[in-house]
């Protein structure tokens, strides 16, 4: 007997009957809310508008968990070796991992999550934390709360079920889990061919199922000619041992079946099916009996190892019923050593609860360490994405951006070009005539200086990729590898002096602009323009004067022409085509004003101080919306091959004139640059996900990570957020809260206190880790300035400077600062 719900209502009252207890409650909506501490997002209710998952990483497997219990997982790669198989459907959500209870004695069945059974839930609660989700629900009696995390250490996830009789009586139950094996490349989409490949093996002995996808003789390809890494798996049940196992699609759905009601379910016994020759899956039986009010604990194990004989090991590992509770600590006092590394406390206590925690486990579990969410299954590395990403180690682990800064230096050819984005260990990558790649490494390398002044990296021996013509391997310090980008950008120039878009420039929408490198590209000059300034004087440091002066002479040839020609009345234009035409210009019907080109003007520095105010004005009258600042407007409403792909988007989708959070960060950093706080306070707080998700039904996204994406005006959905998770404004977002709202920045000199706080603020504190030592800063704000700073006092002695040295000691210290 299934209790799938199908009934219109059930699903408006979110399948759930009883009201649920109550706890202090943070941001509430009819959705869920945050607890009181902000670490974990408690969902009250299925029907979310959108999935609203957790990305759980350790770094080398990951899985993602929706509200509803579906999902997929991987090793290493989310794409080339994907474990289970998964389709991005956010309608139906209705791929996963799922596991089913059934009374052995009513023969009454449904699923532990709403998904796939969907029933009508007497309670159900789900619990989004960092590193681990908790999901709860009750029917008939039986309460069961599945929590599931992935080890720090191993290539495992856990999901430790606790099943509790809530009644009065015995009862007979058996727990079933499914889903199906994949363990390659996702995107080989010919199941009939791809299964051929997949064996299953059962393993009475260890509680376990096998999955196998045997090696192609071609290493590294599959038939649709991408490339993948076929994988081995295992699903284990431990402390209590399966009773019966399936290792085959249809043994378990039954012909024609679903898994909403699958056969095996339904008659109450799995058929011990295994082999070479059916559709692969996997299931595992455990009969749980429990007394009158009894719980039970049962863990079962899904992971991917390169041996069986580690992944024997993992099993027994967590045969003791104790370990799962040990490794699920482990993985919080991973997640709090960042948490806790750095540390603000303002009067928003939205903003508190994004910087301190979420846009911290977004940017490391979602987009370092997974690099994958719901909207966007990527698996490799861009090579400005992850670059960009990686501040967030800088006031919680500097040493990990260090490393991610080497990584993508690996990813450069001998003359300063990169791959766009690449597949590591695989020799994948993609060469592309993106203008703006390369010289991330300059950026996020000065920005890694002024956070550690650990100049030695620039002295790292580097290997370059193999030289495309010789394959010849040479190497380079990582100073030479930034050089090398900046003189790569110099033979890209067009006869006016100014840079030259290619394919693209950070907005990949534009990639038909210059590919017959004539069309220039303006944002490209300001961000040079800001590299240069700041990476001669490192040079100078080195005793490089005569390049550095080559460069200075450069860089104010560059700031001459931006404003000789890039100056378009009220705002800089954005870009010229091929053909000489302008975008981002009055005089465009569509596309007239480009935000990027507004706020970097004033970030780096090359527009006077009129023209930035005046930039700034306009970027406000025309791109400031309720829902956050638009990448340009009004976004295009015909396709134009002279354009690029940002043009197929509908208007206000997306780059195409909507909120792109990305860029909406730079837009906060420069009000905070011109000293404009209300302004600066204002467009933060427009596209805060916590803010926005009070409103769940016009917002759509989960409210505890930033979006890739708002619709803006021109659309129907204007409001409504998406790519979720997968996007680099997580990382920018808190680093514009730190460095230039709560103005607590690195420099050269040490740490530069400069708040640009809103006026009524009484002040904030903050703790700061800052090369080896804890500065506890707290900041007053009794004039209701908001900014200037007039006194430091630096453990208990007045500090004339707004600088405060690296003590480097390991040791905490006190600071108060104020305005006035």
């Amino acid at each position: 007997m299934s209790t799938h719900a199908t009934k219109e209502q059930k699903i408006k009252s979110g399948g759930v009957k009883k009201l649920q207890k109550k706890e202090a409650r943070k941001f509430e909506s009819k959705y869920g809310y945050f607890t009181a501490d902000g670490r974990e997002y408690v969902i009250t209710r299925p029907d979310t508008p959108r999935p609203w998952v957790n990305v759980i990483c350790n770094g080398d497997y990951g899985l993602i968990e929706t509200q509803t219990g579906s999902g997929f997982s991987w090793r290493d790669n989310s794409n080339l070796s994907r474990i289970t198989r998964w389709d991005q459907d956010l309608i139906r959500d209705s791929w996963g991992k799922y596991i089913y209870l059934r009374d052995r004695d009513t023969e009454k069945f449904w699923s532990a999550t709403w998904k796939p059974c969907c029933p009508e839930f007497d309670f159900f609660q789900v619990r989004h934390g960092q590193g681990y989700s908790i999901l709860t629900s009750s029917l008939y009696g039986i309460k069961c709360e599945k929590t599931i995390f992935v080890d720090i250490e191993d290539p495992v996830e856990v999901w430790k079920l606790v099943v509790t009789n809530e009644t009065d009586k015995k009862r007979r139950l058996s727990v079933f889990t499914y889903f199906d094996w994949c363990l390659g490349n996702w995107a080989d989409t010919h199941r009939e061919f791809h299964k051929t490949f997949i064996e299953t093996s059962i393993d009475r002995k260890n509680g376990a199922i096998f999955g196998l996808k045997r090696a192609p003789l071609v290493p590294g390809f599959i038939s649709t000619g991408m490339t993948e890494r076929p994988l081995e798996g295992f699903h284990a049940a431990t402390i209590t041992k399966p009773v019966a196992y399936d290792g085959d699609k249809e043994a378990f759905l039954g012909r024609y079946g679903d898994p909403h009601a699958p056969k095996a379910v339904m008659d109450g016994r799995l058929c011990d099916s295994d082999g070479k020759w059916g559709d692969a899956s996997a299931s595992l039986q455990v009969d749980v009996d429990l007394g009158p009010k009894e719980s039970k604990v049962v863990v079962f194990l899904l992971g991917s190892t390169c041996s069986r004989e580690q992944a024997v090991q993992i099993i027994k590992k967590y045969s003791d019923a104790k370990t799962a509770d040990q490794e699920l600590n482990k993985v919080k006092m991973l997640w709090n050593s960042f948490v806790n590394a750095t540390e603000i406390e303002t009067p928003d206590e939205a903003m508190n609860f994004m910087t301190n925690t979420w846009l911290k486990y977004q940017a490391i579990s979602g987009r370092l360490w997974a690099r994958c969410a719901y909207y966007q299954s990527s698996g490799g590395f861009g090579y400005r994405d992850q670059l960009q990403d990686c501040q967030i180690f800088f006031p919680l682990k500097p040493e990990l951006a260090k490393k991610q800064i080497i990584l993508h230096a690996e990813q450069q050819f001998p003359d300063g070009t990169v791959y766009h984005w690449w597949h590591h260990g695989t020799g994948t990558g993609a060469v592309t005539h993106c203008s703006d790649d390369l010289l991330w490494l300059d950026f996020i390398t000065l920005n890694y200086l002024d956070e550690t002044a650990d100049d030695s990296i620039l002295d790292m021996k580097i290997k370059f990729l193999p030289d495309p013509k010789t394959k010849e391997v040479t190497e380079g310090t990582l100073y030479d590898h930034c050089l090398r980008s900046i003189d790569k950008v110099f033979t890209r120039f067009s006869p006016r002096g100014l840079p030259l878009i290619g394919e693209c420039d950070w907005n990949d929408g534009l990639s038909h602009v210059g590919i017959r490198w004539k069309g220039e590209s303006l944002w490209l000059g300001h961000f040079l323009y800001g590299i240069l300034n700041r990476i001669t004087m490192i040079m100078d440091e080195r005793g490089d004067k005569k390049k550095s002066a080559e460069y200075r002479k450069r860089a104010e040839d560059l700031k001459q022409a931006i404003n000789e020609y890039g100056w378009d009345g009220e705002w800089y234009w954005g870009a010229t085509k091929d053909n000489g035409d302008l975008l981002g210009s009055k005089k465009c019907d569509r596309g007239k004003i480009f935000l990027n080109c507004q706020t970097w003007a004033v970030i780096c520095g090359t527009a006077t101080p009129e023209r930035a105010k005046q930039a700034m004005n306009s970027a406000a009258k025309w791109l400031y919306k309720e829902y956050g600042p638009l990448l340009l407007t009004p976004g295009y409403n015909v396709t134009d091959p002279t354009i690029g792909y940002i043009t197929r988007y509908a208007p206000s989708v997306r780059e195409n004139g909507g909120l792109y959070t990305h860029a909406g960060t730079w837009a906060i950093q420069a009000e905070c640059m011109l000293r404009n706080a209300e302004q600066a306070y204002k467009v933060y707080k427009s596209f805060n996900p916590i803010l926005r998700g009070l409103d769940p039904d016009l917002y759509f996204c989960e409210p505890y990570v930033t979006p890739g994406n708002v619709d803006g005006p021109d659309s129907p959905n204007n409001g409504r957020g998406g790519w979720t998770w997968y996007t680099g404004s997580g990382a920018w977002y808190s680093a514009v809260v730190l460095n230039w709202l709560l103005g607590i920045r690195p420099v050269r000199e040490g740490l530069l206190i400069d708040p640009v706080i809103p006026k009524k603020w009484p002040g904030f504190r903050m703790k700061r880790l800052f090369r080896g030592a804890i500065y506890d800063i707290a900041v007053k704000n009794p004039k209701n300035t908001g900014q200037g700073v007039k006194q430091i006092t630096l453990d208990g002695k007045k500090w004339a400077k707004n600088i405060l040295p690296a003590f480097s000691d390991s040791k905490v210290h006190k600071v108060e600062v104020i305005l006035g």
